[in-house]
């Protein structure tokens, strides 16, 4: 479930905005120490934030500009200022999105959607040294050369690789397979390590995933 933080002070607002979200199956988060918005952004890593420019103690577009600094959480600028110098200098600082007061509902939860669903095909592309990993169509490709993955071979490697250069247990891919309904048992895992490992010697990543007796896998 994505989780959507609201930067707003005025609780009937941030009420409402709760609700709407948690009635359409997001996780709502409403700031409330408006000191230190910054830390409470970061320390709570929201998939998304509704920020109002008129809140206390700091300026919303401050508080977008500061946050770009260090984060790419994407921003959707909810406020009652209808103006387009607002609008541009939002946009110009980092925001995402931009919707005024009185908003639609129903375009709202589209623009989150159409942000969301952005900023997922983005992500989608990752990189391994000098292998480019396509997450949703399944391809790893260096120069000219190309392997496809099954979906379980690439929930794997994507797991790898998001701990790169740590041991990953064998439960926490068989817990991150299942997260994703792939429901395949301990042999069948072995299997997947196999063909994985395979593949990647193909485009001459022979030795990539190493194997840590009694302890799991690294991918180094």
């Amino acid at each position: 479930m994505k989780k959507i933080m609201i930067v707003e002070d005025e609780d009937a607002i941030c009420n409402e905005l709760s609700e709407l979200l948690e009635n359409n199956n997001y996780k709502a988060i409403i700031l409330k120490d408006f000191k230190n918005a910054l830390n409470e952004i970061l320390s709570s890593s929201p998939n998304l934030i509704l920020l109002d420019i008129n809140i206390p103690y700091i300026n919303g577009e401050i508080l977008l500009q500061d946050l770009r600094k260090s984060s790419n959480i994407p921003v959707i600028m909810v406020t009652s200022n209808n103006s387009e110098t607002d609008e541009a200098l939002s946009i110009s600082y980092g925001a995402d999105d931009y919707i005024t007061k009185p908003y639609n509902p129903n375009i709202l939860l589209l623009r989150i959607g159409a942000v969301l669903k952005r900023v997922n095909n983005e992500s989608n592309i990752l990189t391994y040294k000098d292998l480019s990993i396509n997450i949703g169509k399944g391809i790893i490709k260096r120069d000219d050369m190309e392997i496809i993955l099954t979906k379980n071979e690439m929930i794997i490697f994507s797991y790898l690789l998001n701990h790169q250069n740590k041991i990953v247990t064998r439960d926490e891919l068989m817990t991150d397979l299942w997260n994703n309904e792939e429901f395949i048992n301990d042999n069948a895992l072995t299997v997947n390590i196999s063909r994985l490992r395979a593949k990647l010697k193909n485009i001459g990543y022979e030795d990539a995933i190493d194997t840590r007796k009694g302890m799991g896998y690294i991918l180094s």
